[in-house]
């Protein structure tokens, strides 16, 4: 893949990890439980910190990286402040299915490709502690 690429690529998957920051910001809104809020903030500052990681790999790369969740983001995260349930057991199963369905398995579809080795190797762990996120959500169900 051409670093162009990859810079794309990566910015693409940035967005993502600026969506999850939003949407977490929405679930813990709503929110009463402390522990379940504490949890919520937790998965909120790993998708800080990986907007950030991701961010200076493409400072890396010599590419501009994006700020924020893109056109596509917004209106998405617009519409789902209305969607959101009011019940704690419905804003973990949205935000586990969310996690799930966002976090992992649209991001390995855009990072699938030739990412150097470095950048693959961050996609990757980014990828597993998301993996990580929608099991501690499901804990929380159970």
């Amino acid at each position: 893949m051409h670093e162009n690429d990859v810079i794309k690529t990566l910015n693409t998957f940035l967005k993502g990890q600026y969506m999850g920051v939003h949407a977490y910001e929405q679930y813990i809104k709503k929110l009463d439980d402390p522990m379940i809020k504490k949890e919520f903030q937790k998965i909120q500052q790993d998708h800080k910190q990986h907007a950030q990681q991701v961010a200076a790999r493409i400072q890396d790369l010599n590419g501009t990286p994006v700020d924020d969740e893109g056109l596509i983001g917004s209106v998405q995260g617009f519409i789902g402040k209305f969607m959101m349930p009011d019940e704690t057991d419905k804003i973990i199963d949205s935000a586990a299915r969310a996690e799930s369905y966002y976090a992992v398995e649209l991001s390995e579809e855009i990072v699938k490709g030739d990412l150097d080795p470095e950048t693959k190797e961050l996609i990757e762990q980014v990828i597993d502690e998301d993996r990580a996120h929608v099991e501690s959500l499901h804990r929380l169900l159970h």
